[in-house]
């Protein structure tokens, strides 16, 4: 017996802000999943996403650049390939630390897009 599988495509056009960057978002209901995409990109040193939080886990997959994180207590600096957890309810920050461009995937592991943004004590 044949299965016809639960799949979606959602094109670039559709979640891209910027035809020029991997920039944009895909939430969970789209996909008629338990994830949300977000796509991320900056192309200057020192910025990134300012600290906040997240209800559940969020999985950050950096595509291209270094990027300095803080979850929590600790401090991670990842390049190309490498994949960082950021725990539930961990808050978290991430920024570009490279001479060049900075992207990352993250994977939000709930249907919805739920995030609180925090006062960074490192801010300046």
């Amino acid at each position: 017996m044949s299965q016809t599988p639960r799949t979606k495509k959602i094109s670039r056009a559709e979640w891209a802000e910027d035809a020029d960057a991997w920039k944009g978002h895909v939430l969970g209901d789209r996909l008629d999943s338990d994830v949300c995409i977000l796509f991320y990109a900056t192309d200057e040193t020192g910025k990134g996403p300012s600290l906040h939080v997240h209800p559940y886990d969020e999985i950050f997959i950096i595509r291209r650049g270094r990027a300095r994180f803080t979850v929590g207590d600790r401090v991670i600096e990842a390049g190309e390939g490498d994949v960082v957890l950021g725990p539930a309810n961990i808050p978290h920050k991430y920024e570009n630390i490279g001479d060049g461009p900075l992207e990352s995937t993250d994977i939000h592991l709930s249907r919805t897009w739920i995030q609180t943004d925090l006062e960074d004590p490192d801010a300046q």
